[in-house]
């Protein structure tokens, strides 16, 4: 099929074949497709992945519909951080941004986001290209063995090159539905960059009956928040990162099932490999150190999206449709939209905090109890973040924070209490030195 496919013999439809693998099913993307897959057979290369693809799948996805932004757009943007920064000066104990906000266009954010959506994708993307590497070369009819033996480097970059185009297209997808560069909950950019799309936040407006002018003010208060939450914590977006890669690293692909697949497939009939890579199928179930891994992204990101939610409401205090804004901010992030479907199924893995709404009752609860400065100090030390255990009973947390701040001895949890009576001098089964 593949031969024959590639020398324009076969009567297989490459529009299907494109649909099958999630591409746009149109003749200059099919043209785009069959021309990078040649490439990537003739070429060979060393196996590696070309991620260049997938930044011009990308970034073209993303001009699609896209408009530029206009003097007007860019100085009620402007002014909106102003106005946000200073706000947020008054609600939260992190240091200031120390370079300038952006204004993004989709095509912009996409060069600006793919290094790291890369990064997080080449563990999912080497196992897919091994996986069918192995499967090609061991179901291969016999007239095509001698042509792909010693050719793994050749089937991986055809792997790596498929994967690196879906990517593409989902970023591109993306960049159409995000409004900011914290939207997703994970840190996109480098060190304390915040940014707007004034397309995507001006998108965002539309229908909720809000004036402009708040709406940009909450979203730029939202986007500074998160921003500078990961300046200050410094430690925070290599933790995140790492949980993900960790997860990433753990996932496999399915090869018998991706054998049967390659038995039974129908040309005619490409939507049953498309069925296959849609469900997770291919995927096996999470190991212990994938739902581990997966555990401590959960709470992290609840974490993070459960703060800015508390500080920005806390700063827009001041606008009078600020409640209506926020509750389609939690609509809108508790559905999410089509291409971050897509993201999850691509690299198995759902970005959705689920444990928002315990996380934000938590730093609520907080703040209430000590005040911004002792609740914003919980985050210069991952050892005194709190933890899926506070989530459930915030009230302990609550506790331990209000004896430390009245000069009190702490409270101990049972493992803490335990491990002092043990210490006390007057224990008698105290570990004396010899």
């Amino acid at each position: 099929m593949l031969r024959d496919i590639l020398s324009g013999k076969s009567s297989i439809d490459p529009g299907q074949l494109a649909g099958a693998a999630g591409l746009p099913n149109d003749p200059a993307s099919v043209a785009a497709l069959m021309s990078q897959l040649q490439g990537a057979l003739k070429g060979g290369g060393d196996g590696g992945i070309n991620w260049d693809i997938a930044l011009q799948q990308g970034q073209e996805r993303a001009a699609a519909g896209a408009l530029s932004t206009t003097d007007a757009q860019r100085a009620e943007l402007e002014q909106a951080f102003h106005i946000a920064a200073l706000w947020l000066d008054d609600v939260i104990n992190v240091a200031e941004l120390t370079v300038e906000p952006r204004l993004m266009t989709r095509r912009e954010w996409v060069s600006a986001t793919m290094p790291l959506w890369s990064q997080l994708s080449e563990p999912v993307a080497t196992s897919i290209s091994d996986s069918l590497t192995n499967v090609l070369t061991e179901q291969a009819p016999e007239e095509l063995k001698g042509m792909l033996a010693g050719a793994s480097q050749m089937m991986r970059s055809l792997g790596g090159t498929l994967f690196a185009m879906q990517l593409g297209q989902v970023v591109g997808q993306l960049a159409s539905e995000v409004v900011s560069g914290g939207d997703i909950g994970i840190p996109l950019f480098g060190d304390q960059q915040a940014a707007l799309l004034p397309q995507n936040v001006a998108e965002f407006g539309e229908g909720l009956d809000v004036p402009a002018d708040q709406v940009q003010i909450y979203l730029a208060v939202r986007e500074l928040a998160h921003a500078r939450l990961f300046r200050h914590s410094r430690w925070l977006r290599l933790h995140m990162i790492s949980s993900i890669t960790d997860f990433a690293h753990g996932i496999t692909i399915d090869t018998e099932r991706l054998e049967s697949l390659a038995e039974g497939f129908d040309p005619s009939n490409p939507e049953e490999l498309r069925d296959a890579m849609v469900n997770g199928s291919l995927i096996p179930p999470k190991s212990d150190a994938q739902l581990a891994a997966l555990g401590r992204l959960e709470t992290m990101l609840a974490l993070v999206e459960g703060w800015v939610d508390v500080v920005t409401l806390e700063a827009t205090s001041r606008l009078p449709r600020a409640d209506a804004i926020n509750e389609t901010v939690k609509r809108r992030r508790a559905s999410g939209g089509p291409a971050e479907s897509a993201f999850a199924t691509l690299v198995g893995l759902e970005l959705r905090p689920r444990r928002l709404r315990e996380a934000a009752a938590m730093w609520q609860a907080v703040t209430d109890a000590v005040g911004n400065e002792a609740r914003d100090a919980l985050w210069a030390h991952p050892d005194i973040l709190p933890t899926s255990a506070d989530l459930d009973d915030p009230q302990s947390l609550v506790a331990r924070l209000t004896s430390t701040a009245k000069g009190e001895p702490p409270v101990l949890d049972d493992v803490d209490q335990a491990l002092a009576d043990l210490l006390r001098d007057d224990n008698p089964d105290r570990p004396h030195e010899a």
